[in-house]
């Protein structure tokens, strides 16, 4: 087997594209996928939310005020973690409060990383 077909098969959905699609066009439910790929078993959702508003306010995880906190735990509890849930991309602990990896939040998660480095952009590239 070669090295390209290699990475062809670990990078393999297990899912319809049309799913991956309707999963990866929200940026959270993206940070949830990027965040628990560096995750090796278990999350809390208290620990996920504090990591997504640190990102999406720019500022130090330790600084997260429970204002910014709460509104992410909400809108994951509500939404987000059920629908990654439900197409097969994380194992939400609905009574525990627990988020775990799947066999699809790897690819899935290199398939974003990809992406976000193939359309990047310096600043000054930007303004011309």
């Amino acid at each position: 087997m070669t090295r390209e077909s290699e990475q062809a098969v670990s990078l393999a959905i297990p899912m319809a594209p049309q799913t991956v699609f309707a999963l990866l066009e929200n940026e959270r439910r993206r940070r949830v996928l990027l965040s628990l790929s560096r995750v090796a078993d278990e999350i809390t959702v208290g620990q996920l939310a504090v990591e997504i508003a640190a990102i999406e306010n720019e500022i130090d995880p330790n600084k997260i005020g429970s204002n910014e906190r709460t509104s992410v735990y909400i809108a994951l509890i509500q939404s987000h973690l059920n629908t990654l849930d439900d197409a097969g991309a994380i194992d939400y602990r609905e009574r525990s409060k627990v988020v775990r990896p799947t066999a699809a939040t790897e690819p899935l998660a290199e398939y974003i990383r990809r992406l976000q480095t193939a359309c990047y952009r310096p600043d000054q590239e930007d303004s011309l």
